[in-house]
């Protein structure tokens, strides 16, 4: 039921959304080249469908995403969990993460650029940076306030590393980390598309640029459509994941 419930009000708020861009582009002075309307934006989006670009430039974007995403997680995680566990370190360290932190991702672009060109290299570092911090800040703090109670307990019981790591800390900190991810995930996959717009000839990022160069603004809506799907869609797989790990640990 609370499925049907979600599904239902999914398809509201897109109905809605179109009914006010339908609206918008009635009552619109510009012309359809600059401002189309939903039956041409979605035109444009079966055209990119047929002609195969669409499909080329999903998968271009993903394989960035999931590289750059995935190896910011991995980094994230086992270094925050290192700076967890040596308090002492993290304390000296944390101002500088506190100083890389609030700098946005495209900044670092031109310098990024300089040194690799463009390519997917860019786009994927761009990503890294953007997933990196919240993970990697989230887990040393997660680990920095677990209970001791959990670890008299599980010397008690006899439990050393590195069987402490996967059956106390990450399963006590795992909802900390889970949340970071969810954060990161939405962040990496925007500044996966600014990337993708300055470092990169492929992709959704590059194809939105290329849209506007060629005065083509029902391929660039119908190409922001499908990043927004894209970005819900991966939202929902690692609220998946997350169930199931957070199950596979004894949460509910």
């Amino acid at each position: 039921m609370k499925k049907i419930l979600n599904i239902r009000y999914a398809v509201v708020s897109i109905i809605l959304l179109l009914a006010v861009w339908e609206i918008a582009f009635l009552l619109s002075d510009y012309s359809s080249a600059l401002f189309p309307s939903p039956l041409m934006a979605f035109k444009a989006l079966g055209e990119m469908v047929v002609s195969g670009q669409l499909w080329e430039s999903i998968l271009t974007s993903m394989r960035r995403f999931l590289i750059g995403y995935g190896l910011s997680v991995l980094a994230a995680v086992l270094l925050g969990l290192l700076l967890g566990c040596f308090g002492e370190i993290f304390k000296y360290i944390n101002p500088l993460l506190q100083v890389l932190r609030p700098i946005s991702p495209t900044a670092w672009m031109p310098f990024v650029v300089l040194l690799v060109g463009i390519g997917d290299l860019p786009a994927i570092v761009i990503i890294f940076i953007a997933a990196f911090f919240p993970v990697l800040l989230t887990t040393a703090s997660a680990v920095g306030k677990i209970d001791p109670i959990y670890f008299r307990v599980s010397r008690n019981f006899g439990i050393r590393q590195p069987a402490l790591l996967w059956k106390v800390i990450l399963p006590a900190i795992f909802p900390s980390i889970a949340n970071a991810m969810h954060v990161s995930l939405g962040s990496a996959w925007i500044f996966l598309v600014a990337g993708e717009m300055v470092g990169a000839q492929s992709g959704l990022g590059y194809q939105i640029i290329d849209a506007r160069n060629n005065v083509r603004a029902d391929y660039l809506l119908a190409t922001i459509l499908v990043i927004g799907l894209i970005g819900l869609f991966l939202d929902f797989v690692i609220g998946r994941v997350e169930k199931r790990i957070n199950k596979a640990w004894g949460g509910e």
